[in-house]
């Protein structure tokens, strides 16, 4: 298959690319500045020059494909405090591909997360599909909505499916959520959770989460909902014990209210209990984890590199 990348330069996308050239694909990854293009043909795909503004560059682009990955997201001007403008350009980007596939029975895999979509109880695949349950005071609600016009593409001939990623995709080389916790309990010496810190949060090894994107291009039936999570609920004291342990901090409680103050954008989320489960994925297209889980590959030490 000719499948086309949005966001095949970043964090996730890039195992994704491997993954794909690894299994035989032809990958055509976007890339909206010279140094994701120079990654993009690094990594073996061919580079098409863009970004998500431009809906008429990525119809093009998906309308010459035999499948679409969705990973793009502008994630610093959500991180800047205008998540309904990232949100917006999400949805146009995901219209003008969907309406180029339409029709055709090609696939269109949109990334989506997993933090809030049921808060202090184990999410599954099923939650989240009626739009009367989007949190639309939550952020990731805008996200919420951008899966349901992926999801609803099926209606007219789109092999859609969303992947719900765990917050913490980890691995070597991670900039995401976790390194952003590295980073502010260095800056703050003391690694801090919010109250008693039981809070979950769902996590995989990015290997993995790069393999079930692949299997959802290549097999997943139209309309799937599919959860990228290895473990169901990592408690969020566990995670700032083990950074504590590696940077030589001592490890303490904060209230909610200083918790942007502290993390920046990712305080939003951080007191968050937001465990979720991949029963129905790990059946649907025999996907099974197989990386380490988040304080094993916290222990590895990688994440503490000066």
């Amino acid at each position: 298959m000719r499948i086309f990348v949005t966001g095949s330069s970043g964090w996730i996308g890039s195992a994704v690319v491997q993954e794909l050239l690894v299994a035989g694909h032809d990958v055509v990854g976007l890339a909206r500045s010279d140094v994701a293009a120079s990654k993009v043909a690094a990594s073996g795909a061919t580079v098409w020059r863009g970004d998500l503004d431009d809906a008429a560059g990525l119809a093009r682009a998906a309308e010459a494909s035999d499948g679409v990955i969705h990973l793009a997201f502008q994630h610093e001007v959500a991180w800047g405090g205008d998540f309904a403008a990232a949100g917006a350009a999400d949805r146009h980007a995901v219209e003008a591909m969907g309406a180029a596939l339409a029709g055709s029975g090609r696939p269109l895999v949109l990334a989506s997360g997993l933090l809030g979509l049921a808060i202090g109880r184990g999410a599954t695949e099923a939650d989240g599909l009626v739009p009367g349950e989007i949190v639309r005071a939550n952020p990731a609600g805008v996200r919420a909505a951008t899966a349901l016009l992926a999801l609803s593409l099926r209606g007219v001939g789109v092999r859609s499916s969303v992947v719900r990623y765990a917050p913490t995709v980890h691995g070597d080389g991670d900039h995401g959520f976790v390194a952003g916790l590295v980073g502010a309990a260095r800056r703050h010496g003391v690694a801090e959770h919010v109250g008693d810190g039981s809070n979950r949060w769902p996590a995989v090894h990015r290997d993995d989460a790069a393999r079930l994107t692949r299997l959802a291009v290549e097999a997943a039936p139209g309309g799937s909902v599919l959860h990228a999570v290895h473990e169901e609920g990592v408690p969020y004291r566990e995670i700032a014990e083990t950074i504590g342990r590696h940077l030589g901090v001592p490890t303490a409680s904060i209230g909610p209210e200083v918790a942007v103050e502290r993390f920046g954008f990712v305080g939003h989320f951080v007191g968050a209990d937001s465990p979720a489960s991949s029963e129905i994925t790990r059946e649907l297209l025999g996907w099974s984890p197989v990386g380490p889980g988040l304080v094993e590959d916290l222990e590895q030490g990688h994440y503490f590199r000066a």
